[in-house]
This record gives structure tokens, C-alpha cells and sequence, in this order.
């Protein structure tokens, strides 16, 4: 770009000639100049190094001070090492603040406050001088404005008498102010002066009239300015206009108040004055040019630009008398011409527009510089306007002149300094100026020699996150600038390229951090003054990464939405990591408040009660210090819809069918699946809004059928997936003409409470069904069977009784209903019957059939229809068990009965006992009861098989026998004819039988059997089978095994062990011998062992066997006492259960089943090691409970006789209620006493004697 030199100072006394002579060589000495510089840069130190002031900020002008302005700041700030100093000017001459704000990190501060009552004196221009010992910096000049509150002065203007037809100008005169002002012209009444084309105000305030008229004329014409900023109205006094009227000229005075037109009058402007107007503004400012004309008939303005067209953002304003060209640019200058035309012809003003602009810089404000010593410095000042700004140039705030010798040169608007010393470094001040402004620069000019000076704190520690970018800072400051490289750790040679690289300001910037990037990094600064170095160290850590994202969810409005966020992160940025929530780009504050609806926990985001707000996208940040990842989740808030809008309602072709068309409301993203229509009618139900008809979620119409004689309003909802919404506003009222009913009563029945009547009942019109006023039903009726005609009532309630009917006959019904308007439809007709009567009569010829030993067929002939009486319910089976033909001489009575539904021949009875006499009747029934009952049936059931035998107990074993002992079936079912017994030979290892063989038990009283010739030390499984003529029963199962010939054969019994004992001890035994230990329950039922257990003593000598045996013995007595509770037990369960008897031979039932109690309690003995392993409760303990897959454990027993003398297996305390009578073991162990009649108590006799046994 073409420099342009302005030689201020000459320009008015040298010649054009010779002032372009100076600029040629003046531009080619500037061209050696620059050619001949040296190195320099742009200026940027850091504060550490000392250095020149640089204004950082100020209070730009101008200052404008309101009336109601306080205190009014100037402000300049300013930094520089050492701390700038301030000082002030006023219009050019020095200025001591009278209020100066202290900076916080500065003692002196350029910034000072001035207060209200004392601005006026304070009005000036104002400049700030920012200085320490290297230089000045200073700021442009700051203009301070005090406005004053505006005001009219008070004036007595004298009325403006005109005649009609002339102009008029009315001035305002406003008073200046704070802008913008705003000027209006109104009455005292407040009230606008009309404007058009002949009245109209200018731009400067003045009323412009044209031509005036006799309207004109008034006493109150008013001028208000208004300044917004200080909200203040001012008002001018009042002005009076009289317009005189003109007569005609051959009319006398008091030919009265004719008046004529006035003249026709050649244009001319009243605004603005002359031929032209010279019009300057600056670019950018809105252009306005203005004509007021005068004249009659009222002129009209035209505009044109001579030359061109007018631009087309050319605007007519103010009736076409003012044109506005706003943003003006400097083609739009030139001459612009408006001209006034009316009938009587033309006037024209012409605008010479100028568009200037002030002084501003070309790029940009010349740069600061550091440079070495001897270089060459060049500062250019480049900058335009119009007119051409004057700069000037000045060091440290004083005016800098060229000075040649010293090689110092101001060339207009670029400043030389060559072969720089120190000295030179200063603030040079660049000040361009015309006459719309100035701008201001101040250029730090720094001439130095340094060593690098490296300004990063040496071992600083940086981190950064694996895979991301890092840079590591080297601040220095040398002169001339130093080269700068970096070293890794103790590794040779410089690093750079590939992913690593470094700046321009020295920083080392890695790209993709590896793990193995972590160490010491060196910076070295080199430059002529000398050379500095400084380590970095890096850590490398584990980027941040979000494992459990937050997913898009739906959640129904109300609910609790949940989000997670589990993120993963290195643990040592734990300090510093957080998750943070954003909606839609806005973060989530987290709130501790018990009202907040979000709670965030462990990188989880719960929103309480969801409403359609929550809706949006939601972002999850985890970040640490060093990294951040983002993840994103849709949340859609389904919530029920809005009320559809704007219901109408048009009419059909009937007035009670009408068309209901709405708007539907939003869905709140689910579907709506049907709009629900209610109505509300004001007659029956005023307030109560029921559902009329549902229509299909895709529709928005709805036809409906209405009843008369109402008076309607209409409503509707929506409803989607979340639920019902809520209801629109309801429509206006409508209402339907009265008619017939529309049906007739629904539902009709018929019963017969009593046997002569008949009770018609129906469901009643609902009220909104009536139609219409006086709602009554005829109620028509008449036998089926005969031909007869219809009887006929007229009722308002909805039954009706038919009297003296005959019992159960057919009739014919229907029920019209008919209101004042007339009749319904035509009714169907219903059949009914009159009052039923229990049934007259008996089913006939009943057989049986016996199928089996508990069921039989039973069939019949039906009762005659006619005796029935009623509808037919069905038949009642009825039968009695008379007598058990095994004991037909007891007497007895068990009734059942079963009822078979509707119409049948025959039914199937179940549930009869076997070998038993019965006798059996049937009846049928109806509604209102049962009939006679038929003829009774007498017939036997057949024999059946017994039941089960209630107890087997395996005994005495034997090394080639076992005694077997059962009790007889408790039912027999017929006559018992024996048992059949089972019994196989079980391999113990494989678990499958070897053997097998039978025997029948012929013998009915036989309850015992010695099975022989059976294996030694072999395991079998008897099976055990009552036998009547019918056959055999389910067999009883039990296991036992026969003993191997080991021990002496020799038994011992304790003495008696009392019950309240919780252990005994067993002494005199000999050690190193195996002993059998049974503990027996006296004379119960037999003599079978209740625990049995195999121990071995220790061998004598040792102390530690000594402590073995006793401890040994004492697992004996634990054991014993164990055995004794459970026996205590068990005689509390048998008191219980037995009330006496005799055992003899075969035992009555009775007696049979005391002694089934009492097996069971035995075999709970035998059981008893299985029962510590499953627990034992009151509820169970007497209950009895076995199966072939649950053989009996421990019952491979031997006969036990004893002597009162050598002791009692069960405490005599405990037994002597049952004193009464002898009883004794036999040889083979079983119990051959018997139960007498109790008197205090059962006895149980003990052993006589020692007798020795066979294990």
C-alpha cells in the first residue's frame, strides 16, 4: 500500500509543486530506511521483566452526567514492572483528582471519582498519564458533558395575527438536553395539533403551516420537549394564532361574515432558506434533508439526487417533506434537489451532501517492539479519514520531533529510529486527528540484550490422560529471541517430530500420550547472552471411560426415573473426578434440599415424580482434572393426554342426532387409543357427567344419538397407554324435542312367590330415556294353552302381580311403555309360568345295582311332568347304613344322601361300606322344595379286602429265626380268614432280593409267627397281608436281619432307673470287652427294646484310658438318659390314649384299637433313631406313620424276664396306678398277660427272674 505523506507543517507555505517534490523523496528515504532494518518483534514480556506502561483500560468519552447521576468514575488502569504512577490533565493543564480510588494491587491508581454537587466545575476534556522509570503511556482525551435539568424560558409572546392564506411558523426553540429529545406540539388540553401535508413540525421543532386557515385560530398552541434518559417533560408558554378571514372586495361591513378563498400563492420553502445548503456528515450517520414549503393551494414536495437515482434506502417521511437515508456511504454524497409544486408553480432548494468519516487505522494500531541494540526501528502510523487526519507524534506523553543528526526521523506518519540504544526504549504515542475525532496509540519500544530467561517454575508436574494431547510450557524471555529444544529424561539428542512438537513460544506439545511418555523433560534456551534450562515431568495416567452408559428410556409422568452412569477413571484423579448431569446442554444443579426432584448418587440420576418438563436429552460428563467423556440418553415422558379443544356441535337430519367434531390435544408421546364423549343433562342429573360413546383414537368426529326432551352439554377426553386425560370445556347447551319412547322395558321376569300368583317384574326406562313427560307401561298377558285374549294394565311402577292363577301354568307377557307424546315400539312377547308347589309325587320302581363293595346304581322311573308341580330341579339319592353284617347285632344309623341335577333315569352312588346292610329311597325336587320320598330298597354290600394291619414288629431274631408280632386289621371289611406273610431274603450290598418265599396264616386269632429256618446274619423284608374271602389286603412291610452267634449270651438288668434321673451309669463292666446295651420298656406290649447300642470298654493301665473309659461311660449314661425321657414321653402318650380293657384272644374293636395305640408307641421305640434325625413335636409324637420304603430300624430284639429285685425298666412311681392283676413274658418274648378293667389304673407286671436269652 502507497505510503502517504502530510506535511502539516509546510503544506501552507510551499507550493503544490514542491510539495510533491518533498513527498517523493521523503517516500524514497523511507523505502532505504525500511530496506536497512533489522531484526525486531512484536512486544510481549512477561511481568517478571521489567518493562514499559501499557494502558489496559480507560473510561472512553465522551462522559455524559445525568442530573440524578451520584458520583460520575473515570477510570485508567494501567500495568507495567515497575507498578505505572498516574497523573492527570484538564483542557491541557494539570489535574489533582479530588477523590482517587485505590487499586488493589497498585498503591497509586489512576482512577478517581467526582461527586454530584461538584460536576459542574469538573465539565472539561480530561487525559491520564500512566508512568515508571522506562516510560509514559497516556490515553486519548476524555470529554466530561454536565448536562443541567432543560428548561423553557419564561416568556410573553404576543398573539401571531395572519391572514388566511398565508404561512405561518410557530418556533419551539427547545432547549438543549440529554438525548434523545423528542419534541410534540399539543393543546393545554393535551390534545395532538393535527398534522398533514399543509401543518406539519420539522425536524428542528418549529409548526410549519403551509397556507393558513380560519381553523387555525386558537389561544393554546404548545411545544413539549421530552428527555427519556432523564425522564423530564419541559413545556413552552403557550402560543396564540389569529387568522383573519378575507372578504370580498364590493361587500361592505355589515353585509355580514361571508368570507372567500384565499388568493393563489406561488411556492415557495419556509425551511430551508436560500438556493443551497452544504450538508456534512460522517459515514455511517442517518441522513435527513428537509423542505417546508408554503403556498395555496398547499404545494407538493419531489426529491431527486441530481445525476443518479436516489438509494434504495431512500425514505419519505413527514408527508414526503423529509428524506431519510440511513448507514449513509460516501456515494451517497452529492447534490440532492427538492422541489415545491403547485397550481400556481415551482420552487427548488438544492443539498450539497458531503459524507466524511473521522480518523481510524487502515489494519490496525501500530505493535509494540523489542529489539537488540543497533538494530533499526520503524513505526508506522497508518491510518485514514476525511478530511486527512494531522498526526502527531509523541515519547512519553512529550512531542517527539524529527532530529536528523540523531538519527531520529518523524516522516508524517512513520517514525525511524536507527542503530537503537537503550535510550530509545520508550512509550511512542501515534495521536491522528480531523475534525470528527482522533485516535491514539501507544507503541512500547523496547531496545535490550538478554540471557534467556525462563519464566516456568523448574520441576513442574503436568498430567495427562493416556491417548490424550499435552502441552508442556518453557516461557522465556531473551533478547535476541533464544532457540529453544527440548531433551527427554538421560536420553541423548533433542526430541521433535512425529508426535512431538515445539512451538513458536517454546511449549512441547506430545500428541496421543503413551504410558511410556511419562519422565523428566529438559527445556534448553540458547541465545547470544548466554543459555538456561528446566524440567518438566510428566505423568502419563488411565484415561476416563463410561462402562455403563445411560440408555433412551420412556418413564410414565409421576414415576421415578433412574439413569446410570458408572464410569472407570485412574485412581489417582480420584480427588478431582465427578459426574455432572446436563439436560438439554444445561446443567442439573445438585441440590441437598429435601424439596429437589434430583438426586444423584454412585453416578446415578434419579428424577422424583416426572412431569412433562423432564422431557429431553440428558448428558452424563465424568471428568477429572485431566479428561472428560460424554454419554447421551433420550428421556421421554409418556404422560395421559391433553383436553381436546374447540368442540363443535352441527345438527343432522334429525334435531336428536348431532355431530360432535374436536381438536385433539397433544398425545404426550403415546398413542391415543379413544376419545371418551360425556354429557351432562340438566333435568335428571344436573352436575353428573356419564359416558355416551367412545370413538377410535384416529378419529375426531363423533355422530350421537340423543334422547328427548333434554337438555344437553357435551364433553370429551382422551385416553392413551399411561391412562384417561382430562376432560375438553364443555360446549354449549343443547336441547332435543320431546317424543315416544324409543323401547320398551328390558329384562322382563316372571316368578311364582306363591302357588296361585304370578310376579311380573322389569328392568324401568332410565330416566333419560322417558322422552318426554307422563312415562307410563301396559302390561299385556295371557294363558299359552287356551286360546284367550290379552289382558291389558296400565302401571307406573315397573312390576305387576297376577293373582289367582292356577299352580304352574304357561303365560304369554309383554310390557309396552307409552308417555304423553305417545306410544313405544311394538313389544316382544315373553313366556312365563304361574307359582310353582312342591312336587305331588314319588319316583317309581327303584332298583339298585351293587357294582363293587362301595358303589352301587341306583335307577328310577321319573315322576309324572304334572305332579312336579314346578320347574324340575333333579333328585335327592337318600340312603342309610343299617348294620355291619360282622357285627349285625349293633344297630346303626348313618344317613347320607347326594342330589342329581335336571332330568335322569338312574345315578351312581360311591361311598358305601363294604359287608354291610343298607336301605335307600329317592325323591325330586323343585324350586319350592322336595317331593314325597319313593318306596325303600333294602340291599347288602359284598364282602371287601381288609384294611391294612395296623402295626408289625419284628422280634427275638435268632441266628436262623425272627418273631414276628402284628395286630388284626382294625376293618375287616368281611369275615377274616387269615394272613398271607411274605418275607425275602436281601442282598445288603446290591439291594436286590435273593430269595423269596410265602405262608398262610390260616388261623384268623393269630397275631404272632416264629418265622424259622431263615439264613444267619442275613437281612429280610416280611410282607404282611390280612385275607377275607374277597381276598387280600395292602400288606404291612418290615425289616429285620437275623443276629450272628458273638456274644455269651448272657443278659444283665440294671436296677430300675426313675424317670425324674436324667442319666444312670453302668458299672462293674470289664475292660477290653464288647458289651450290648438296651434300654427296655416295661411290660407295654411286649418286651422289645426302645434303644440298643454296641460299646466297648478300654483296656486297663493307662491314665489317658482310664479318662477314655470314664469318659465312655459317661456317653453312656447320655445315652440312657436320652432313652429315658423318650420312654417318660411315651408313657404320657399311652395314659393318654388308653382308657383300659382286656387282651385276650381276639381283641373286641375297642380293645384293638388301644392296642394299635400301644404298637404305635412301640414302634415309635423301634424308630427311635430315625426320630432324633427328624425332630420330634407335640403334634406328631403319638401319630404312627410307616411304609414298605420306610422299613423298621433297631427291632432285632431278644425276650427280657426280670425279678422286682433286680430292677424295673420303667419307674414303679410312675406305674403304680396301673396295679391290678399278674402278667408275664413266655419263653419266646411275647407278652402273654392281659389289660384288666381299669380301677386307678393299668398295671404293667415285671420281670421274675434272670432268665437267660438267646441274642
Amino acid at each position: 500500500m502507497p505510503v502517504d505523506l502530510y506535511l502539516h507543517g509546510l503544506l501552507n507555505s510551499v507550493s503544490i509543486n514542491q510539495w510533491r517534490v518533498m513527498r517523493w523523496v521523503r517516500s524514497l528515504q523511507l523505502v532505504l530506511l525500511l530496506a536497512l532494518t533489522s531484526w525486531s518483534a512484536g512486544l510481549n514480556i512477561p511481568m517478571e521483566v521489567e518493562q514499559l506502561p501499557t494502558i489496559v483500560t480507560h473510561t472512553s468519552g465522551p462522559i455524559v452526567a445525568l442530573p440524578f447521576d451520584q458520583t460520575i468514575t473515570i477510570r485508567c488502569e494501567a500495568k507495567g514492572n515497575p507498578p505505572p504512577k498516574y497523573r492527570w490533565t484538564k483542557d491541557g493543564k494539570d489535574f489533582i483528582p479530588p477523590h482517587i480510588t485505590t487499586n488493589k494491587t497498585t498503591h497509586t491508581a489512576g482512577t478517581f471519582e467526582l461527586h454530584k454537587r461538584h460536576l459542574v466545575q469538573f465539565q472539561g476534556k480530561y487525559r491520564c498519564y500512566a508512568s515508571n522509570m522506562l516510560g509514559t503511556a497516556m490515553t486519548e482525551e476524555i470529554e466530561l458533558i454536565v448536562s443541567s435539568v432543560p428548561k423553557f424560558p419564561k416568556e410573553n409572546i404576543p398573539p401571531i395575527a395572519v391572514e388566511e392564506g398565508d404561512p405561518i411558523i410557530l418556533h419551539c426553540n427547545p432547549p438543549e438536553g440529554v438525548a434523545p429529545r423528542q419534541i410534540y406540539w399539543m393543546s393545554i388540553g393535551l390534545q395532538h395539533i393535527e398534522q398533514d401535508e399543509r401543518v406539519s413540525m420539522g425536524i428542528d421543532g418549529n409548526l410549519y403551516f403551509s397556507n393558513a386557515l380560519q381553523k387555525d385560530s386558537r389561544q393554546d398552541y404548545c411545544c413539549f420537549a421530552s428527555f427519556s434518559r432523564i425522564r423530564t417533560i419541559v413545556q413552552k408558554t403557550a402560543l396564540a394564532v389569529v387568522v383573519n378571514s378575507l372578504k370580498a372586495d364590493n361587500e361592505s361591513d355589515d353585509s355580514g361574515n361571508a368570507t372567500v378563498a384565499p388568493p393563489v400563492r406561488k411556492p415557495g420553502l419556509l425551511l430551508p432558506s436560500g438556493v443551497q445548503t452544504e450538508k456534512v456528515l460522517m459515514r455511517g450517520e442517518t441522513l435527513q434533508l428537509e423542505c417546508m414549503p408554503q403556498g395555496y393551494p398547499t404545494p407538493t414536495i419531489r426529491w431527486m439526487k441530481m445525476g443518479d437515482e436516489l438509494p434504495p434506502r431512500a425514505e419519505f417521511d413527514n408527508f414526503g417533506k423529509l428524506l431519510t437515508i440511513s448507514a449513509v456511504e460516501e456515494r451517497d454524497g452529492g447534490k440532492y434537489t427538492c422541489k415545491a409544486v403547485n397550481s400556481a408553480g415551482e420552487d427548488i432548494h438544492y443539498f450539497d451532501v458531503i459524507v466524511e468519516e473521522p480518523p481510524q487505522w487502515l489494519t490496525e494500531p501500530p505493535q509494540s517492539q523489542l529489539t537488540v541494540n543497533g538494530s533499526d526501528v520503524h513505526i508506522k502510523c497508518s491510518v485514514s479519514g476525511k478530511p486527512p487526519p494531522d498526526i502527531t507524534w509523541r515519547k512519553n506523553g512529550e512531542i517527539f520531533r524529527d532530529d536528523p543528526l540523531n538519527n531520529r526521523r518523524v516522516l508524517d506518519d512513520t517514525v525511524v529510529l536507527r542503530n537503537a540504544r537503550p535510550e530509545d526504549s520508550g512509550v511512542y504515542q501515534c495521536d491522528a486527528s480531523n475534525s470528527h475525532g482522533s485516535v491514539l496509540a501507544n507503541i512500547n519500544i523496547m531496545v535490550m540484550n538478554m540471557a534467556p530467561r525462563i519464566l516456568t517454575r523448574d520441576y513442574h508436574e503436568y498430567a495427562v490422560v493416556l491417548g490424550g494431547d499435552i502441552i508442556m510450557n518453557c516461557s522465556v524471555f531473551s533478547s535476541p529471541p533464544a532457540d529453544i529444544t527440548w531433551t527427554k529424561g538421560e536420553t541423548p539428542g533433542t526430541i521433535g517430530g512425529g508426535r512431538y512438537s515445539v512451538f513458536q513460544n517454546g511449549s512441547l506439545q506430545i500428541i496421543s500420550a503413551e504410558k511410556n511418555d511419562s519422565g523428566n523433560y529438559v527445556c534448553h534456551a540458547f541465545n547470544s547472552e548466554g543459555h538456561s534450562f528446566v524440567t518438566a515431568v510428566l505423568d502419563v495416567k488411565d484415561s476416563t471411560k463410561i462402562v455403563d452408559p445411560p440408555r433412551d428410556m420412556q418413564i410414565i409422568s409421576g414415576t421415578t426415573a433412574q439413569l446410570m452412569c458408572r464410569a472407570e477413571y485412574d485412581k489417582g484423579l480420584q480427588g478431582t473426578f465427578e459426574v455432572v448431569w446436563r439436560k438439554d446442554e444445561e446443567e442439573i444443579p445438585l441440590s441437598f434440599e429435601e424439596n429437589s426432584r434430583y438426586l444423584m448418587d454412585d453416578g446415578m440420576l434419579q428424577i422424583l415424580n416426572v412431569n412433562l418438563s423432564d422431557q429431553g436429552m440428558y448428558t452424563c460428563t465424568a471428568r477429572t482434572s485431566l479428561d472428560e467423556r460424554n454419554a447421551t440418553a433420550l428421556l421421554t415422558v409418556l404422560d395421559v393426554p391433553d383436553a381436546p379443544k374447540h368442540l363443535e356441535l352441527s345438527k343432522l337430519e334429525s334435531p336428536r342426532n348431532v355431530r360432535l367434531s374436536w381438536v385433539p390435544g397433544s398425545d404426550h408421546n403415546s398413542s391415543v387409543t379413544e376419545f371418551i364423549v360425556e354429557y351432562e343433562e340438566s333435568q335428571w342429573a344436573p352436575g353428573r357427567w356419564k359416558e355416551l360413546q367412545k370413538v377410535p383414537g384416529n378419529q375426531a368426529t363423533a355422530e350421537l344419538a340423543l334422547h328427548g326432551h333434554l337438555n344437553y352439554q357435551f364433553r370429551v377426553y382422551a385416553v392413551n397407554a399411561v391412562g384417561p386425560g382430562p376432560p375438553s370445556e364443555s360446549t354449549e347447551s343443547y336441547k332435543t324435542p320431546p317424543a315416544a319412547p324409543d323401547r320398551n322395558p328390558e329384562n322382563i321376569k316372571i316368578q311364582g312367590h306363591l302357588p296361585h300368583q304370578m310376579d311380573i317384574s322389569w328392568e324401568p326406562l332410565l330416566s333419560i330415556e322417558h322422552n318426554g313427560p307422563g312415562l307410563e307401561y301396559q302390561v299385556s298377558y295371557r294363558r299359552l294353552d287356551i286360546e284367550d285374549d290379552w289382558t291389558k294394565h296400565l302401571v307406573k311402577r315397573h312390576s305387576f302381580v297376577v293373582r289367582n292363577t292356577s299352580t304352574f301354568v304357561p303365560y304369554e307377557i309383554k310390557i309396552q311403555s307409552r308417555n304423553s307424546h305417545g306410544w313405544g315400539p311394538v313389544p316382544k312377547v315373553v313366556t312365563g309360568y304361574s307359582g310353582e308347589d312342591v312336587p305331588a309325587a314319588a319316583p317309581r320302581d327303584v332298583a339298585v345295582e351293587v357294582i363293587n363293595t362301595t358303589v352301587l346304581r341306583v335307577s328310577w322311573t321319573p315322576a309324572p311332568p304334572a305332579t312336579v308341580r314346578g320347574h324340575l330341579g333333579g333328585y335327592h339319592v337318600h340312603w342309610q347304613r343299617k348294620k355291619s353284617l360282622h357285627n349285625p347285632n349293633k344297630i346303626l344309623d348313618e344317613r347320607q344322601s347326594l342330589s342329581f341335577p335336571g332330568k335322569r333315569t338312574h345315578a351312581i352312588v360311591p361311598g358305601l361300606q363294604p359287608f354291610s346292610e343298607y336301605i335307600l329311597a329317592v325323591n325330586v325336587f323343585n324350586k319350592k322344595g322336595n317331593g314325597p320320598n319313593s318306596d325303600p330298597v333294602t340291599f347288602i354290600t359284598p364282602e371287601g379286602v381288609p384294611e391294612q394291619v395296623p402295626i408289625l414288629t419284628a422280634s427275638n431274631a435268632q441266628k436262623d429265626s425272627i418273631l414276628l408280632v402284628w395286630g388284626p386289621p382294625l376293618v375287616t371289611n368281611g369275615i377274616l380268614t387269615g394272613y398271607l406273610l411274605q418275607y425275602h431274603l436281601i442282598n445288603e450290598t446290591a439291594l436286590e432280593v435273593v430269595d423269596s418265599r410265602e405262608i398262610n396264616i390260616t388261623r384268623a386269632d393269630t397275631t404272632q409267627w416264629q418265622v424259622q429256618s431263615l439264613e444267619e446274619g442275613s437281612l429280610y423284608r416280611f410282607l404282611l397281608s390280612a385275607c377275607t374271602r374277597a381276598g387280600c389286603g395292602p400288606p404291612l412291610a418290615q425289616e429285620s436281619s437275623t443276629i450272628t452267634q458273638t456274644r455269651d449270651g448272657k443278659w444283665r438288668i440294671s436296677e430300675a432307673v426313675n424317670s425324674s434321673q436324667s442319666f444312670h451309669v453302668i458299672d462293674g463292666l470289664k475292660p477290653g470287652m464288647v458289651y450290648t446295651v438296651r434300654l427296655m420298656a416295661k411290660r407295654l406290649l411286649d418286651n422289645a427294646s426302645i434303644f440298643e447300642d454296641v460299646i466297648q470298654t478300654r483296656v486297663k493301665g493307662l491314665g489317658g484310658q482310664r479318662s477314655d473309659f470314664s469318659t465312655q461311660g459317661w456317653v453312656i449314661g447320655t445315652m440312657c438318659a436320652v432313652a429315658l425321657l423318650t420312654l417318660v414321653a411315651l408313657v404320657a402318650c399311652f395314659v393318654r390314649r388308653n382308657k383300659g380293657g382286656k387282651y385276650a384272644g381276639t381283641p373286641s374293636p375297642h380293645q384293638r384299637q388301644d392296642m394299635f395305640s400301644m404298637e404305635k408307641v412301640k414302634e415309635k421305640e423301634d424308630l427311635h433313631s430315625d426320630m432324633e434325625s427328624q425332630g420330634m413335636n407335640d403334634a406328631t409324637f403319638c401319630e404312627y406313620s410307616d411304609s414298605e420304603e420306610k422299613p423298621l430300624k433297631g427291632s432285632s430284639l431278644g425276650s427280657l424276664n426280670g425279678d422286682d429285685a433286680v430292677g424295673d425298666s420303667v419307674s414303679r412311681d410312675s406305674l403304680v396306678d396301673y396295679a391290678d392283676g399278674d402278667g408275664e413274658f413266655s419263653e419266646d418274648g411275647s407278652f402273654i398277660g392281659e389289660y384288666s378293667v381299669r380301677k386307678h389304673g393299668s398295671s404293667v407286671s415285671e420281670p421274675s427272674g434272670p432268665n437267660p436269652v438267646t441274642a
